[in-house]
């Protein structure tokens, strides 16, 4: 937001803020790289549909958010996509001008378009009258720039510290020759002589280039694209604070600074004014997706129909019936699709083992300081905020140890990277890193010492440790017939050499791995004070149940149990456990290295220790269904490792607010997740990371290709791509829930911004009754009873 605002301003003035503030509404937040969590990059659009956001898209960027027409034709081809598919697809349409009929929409379907191109900047109209690449000098510029400014530890100095991005920018600005030197003459002065607020800035600048209110929303829009990561970043600030109810303005500051570049611009080529005029022109019309944008969105909904066939059909075989016996093992698991093959390969080694899907910060928003450290870690979910607190308690020798190793690290890492040092160091200590490379090249790396089990900081109250754990237990659907011995297994990654690395781990966890939200819960419910206040809550634990966090490492397949507190009685029930998670882990090796390039079953532990490894997993990549249900809906069927599960048995959700949670929470980051990817295989250019082999680390939060330039965010190309084709389907998720109707439509009721995800085609709901796919939600009508007959 522009805090220089005037509270009294004209009518034109307040339109004009009010049009930026729409403008960066629609850019998405991008997290640092200590803690990425997947964000949906239609974050700014999910009030519109599909059709509306690719014309948004085309206009302000450029791309296209659907496949290329001859992806969606050879599914045609091969059957994939039904003729009934397609039918379906074009009657669910609002949009006018779509096809009469399915002939036609098969016809059109083998008939590319060129890629759209983004309405100019005046940068763009510069260069083409000028022959002088200004957009790129723009990114180098500004990227040089945030870098330092935007610093998060990895510079050896940041310019102008303290003060406001747009201040900053400034200072800089004034003294930075390469605009001159590109024949920009007397850029330096007209960034002396600009407003000294944001604010200001805007408005000088908008009177210049003529904007207009009606034309200014995408116009601003189609700046803040322009910026690419930096905008998302700043996003992402206002996004913080705006958790801790406070303002920000990093984000308006980068938009006044774009606009202050094309102010100049114009002044220094006057000849493209009336190109200019015909593209604000076309900024003032509304957006409204044109016949071959419906045409795109049609096909791409016949697409997730043919899913969802295939979905219903796993799901109809499903068996629904529960077992009277006492398990021999329970194990909970977080819902990320990547538990999913690990559950079905853990259940098939015997008949008395029950598995459960759970966001893996297994209900405890805890913000986490890990040992020998003053930072925090927010491992919850980034739509909570924390509500607890935990550390890792280390004897006061040690804890001094660990900080002085850390602080030697620390300072060898500023030696390493100093302008006068950084070339004799490689000189000097070079060779004696060549053991070292030669062991990580090889995967021979060390294993590194598991921390004690953390504890909450400041210790709860026992009235506060029983409610705690029972909230959590009935949120899981784990309040009965428990068994001897239950795990609660998060997840992490064990990778090298990856500036994503947060992004492999969970992402309920902010990033981070779940193991310590998993230790702190099995704490909880091992503690004989939670135990003794339970049955106050309706829930009583067998004296003889064990809870025993574990950590599955997603891309060995290895599961470490954490045995704290775990007394004799149990050392058999472990055993056997630890055997169990062994042949599962072998399994399911072998499963997934037949999607990895150059993969054997053998090779995934060297895989988590190769410093060059560019593809070490897939992560989530397939991602396409999020069913909530008993996992008796899903257990005899294979779900690929497509689908986030998420035990749920509404029977014993008297209130429906285990519903309510799932809804709001699980469901919305899953579609976050989901979107990212999706976004990150149809629109590369915008939504993804580029291509890893020449990415490099900038200021700490991101990455750049090559040595400057813009920052990249969103996925990896080589986290969507296998080198010769998507290896992830771009679908929007299909939600399942095995729910009454109408539960699920008053809980939609009371949140409109979920309900928008739905109406909007976001994402694709369905009401299960009994493990069968009963109905389907749509926008304005509500559910039609039909479910998939009208669907396929």
């Amino acid at each position: 937001m522009f805090h220089d605002q005037p509270d009294i301003a004209p009518a034109p003035a307040k339109a004009l803020f009010a049009a930026a503030e729409a403008a960066m509404r629609a850019i998405p937040p991008a997290f640092p790289l200590n803690a990425t969590v997947a964000v949906n990059p239609f974050l700014g659009q999910t009030g519109e549909d599909l059709a509306q956001a690719a014309a948004r898209l085309a206009r302000v960027a450029g791309v296209r958010l659907t496949r290329s027409r001859a992806d969606y034709a050879a599914m045609i081809a091969t059957g994939e996509i039904t003729a009934s598919d397609l039918a379906a697809a074009l009657a669910a349409c609002p949009h006018p001008g779509k096809p009469a009929d399915g002939t036609t929409l098969t016809a059109l379907a083998h008939q590319d378009q060129p890629a759209p191109q983004a309405l100019p900047t005046i940068a763009d109209l510069a260069a083409r009258a000028t022959g002088t690449d200004w957009p790129a000098i723009i990114r180098r510029c500004l990227g040089l720039w945030a870098a330092g400014h935007f610093d998060r530890g990895q510079a050896l100095w940041t310019p102008a510290p303290g003060s406001s991005a747009f201040a900053a920018w400034r200072e800089w600005a004034i003294h930075d020759l390469t605009p001159e030197l590109a024949g920009l003459t007397g850029f330096c002065r007209h960034v002396a002589n600009c407003p000294d607020t944001p604010g200001r800035a805007l408005l000088r600048a908008a009177a210049a280039l003529d904007l207009t209110a009606d034309a200014a929303e995408t116009a601003f829009h189609r700046l803040l694209t322009d910026l690419g990561g930096w905008a998302q970043h700043a996003r992402w600030l206002q996004w913080q604070a705006e958790l801790a109810d406070d303002g920000e303005g990093t984000l308006a500051d980068l938009l006044a600074i774009r606009l202050v570049w094309e102010e100049a611009l114009l002044a220094h080529v006057p000849a493209v004014a009336p190109a200019w005029a015909e593209v604000l022109a076309a900024h003032a019309q509304p957006v409204t997706p044109n016949a071959d944008l419906v045409v795109d969105t049609i096909l791409q909904h016949a697409t997730e129909m043919a899913y969802q066939r295939e979905l219903d059909t796993v799901l109809r075989g499903a068996d629904t019936a529960t077992p009277g016996d006492r398990p021999l093992l329970q194990a909970a698991f977080c819902i990320d699709v990547r538990s999913e093959p690990f559950r079905r390969a853990l259940e098939s080694q015997d008949t008395g083992i029950g598995t459960l899907g759970f966001a893996g910060f297994f209900g405890l928003a805890v913000d986490h300081r890990p040992a020998a450290s003053d930072l925090r870690e927010a491992r919850l979910p980034v739509l909570l905020p924390p509500r607890l607190h935990s550390s890792i308690p280390l004897p006061p020798a040690q804890d001094r140890r660990r900080r002085i190793a850390a602080r030697a690290a620390r300072a060898l890492g500023r030696f390493r990277q100093a302008a006068v040092s950084s070339f004799a160091f490689v000189e000097s200590a070079g060779p004696l890193y060549a053991a070292k490379l030669l062991r990580d090249a090889l995967g021979l790396g060390r294993a590194l010492a598991t921390d004690p089990a953390p504890a909450f900081t400041p210790a709860l109250s026992v009235d506060v440790k029983a409610a705690t754990a029972a909230q959590v237990l009935k949120a899981m659907s784990l309040t009965q017939d428990h068994a001897r011995l239950v795990l609660l297994i998060g997840h992490g990654a064990t990778l090298h050499n990856n500036p994503h690395h947060s992004a492999y781990h969970c992402g309920a966890c902010g990033g981070h791995p779940g193991d310590v939200s998993a230790r702190l819960l099995a704490g909880l419910l091992n503690d004989p004070e939670t135990r003794a206040g339970l049955p106050a809550h309706g829930i009583d634990l067998p004296a003889d149940t064990l809870f025993l966090a574990g950590l599955h490492d997603t891309v060995t397949d290895r599961v470490t149990l954490y045995t704290d507190g775990a007394g004799r009685d149990h050392e058999a029930d472990i055993r056997r456990a630890r055997d169990w998670l062994d042949r599962t882990g072998r399994q399911v090796r072998q499963e997934r290295a037949a999607r990895l390039p150059g993969a054997s079953a053998a090779s995934l532990s060297a895989r988590a220790r190769n410093w060059a490894g560019i593809r070490p997993e897939w992560g989530l990549a397939g991602c396409a269904a999020f069913v909530a249900a008993p996992r008796a809906v899903t257990a005899s069927g294979d779900l690929k490792g497509r689908a986030f599960l998420h035990s749920y048995d509404w029977r014993e959700d008297r209130d429906f607010a285990t519903l309510e949670l799932i809804l709001t929470a699980p469901v919305v980051v899953a579609s976050w997740i989901g979107l990212q990817y999706y976004g990150s295989a149809v629109a590369p250019t915008l939504f993804g990371g580029g291509d890893k082999l020449i990415h490099n680390v900038t200021a700490g939060i991101g990455v750049v290709e090559g040595n400057g330039g813009m920052l990249r965010t969103g996925l990896p190309w080589q986290a969507v791509h296998d080198g010769e084709r998507l290896v992830h389907a771009p679908l929007r998720l299909s939600v399942l829930v095995e729910a009454p109707q109408h539960a699920i439509a008053e809980v939609l009721a009371r949140h409109e911004q979920v309900r928008a995800l739905f109406d909007n085609g976001w994402l694709t709901l369905f009401a299960l009754e009994r493990g069968r796919i009963t109905a389907r939600w749509h926008r304005g009508t509500g559910w039609d009873e039909a479910g998939l007959a009208r669907a396929a």
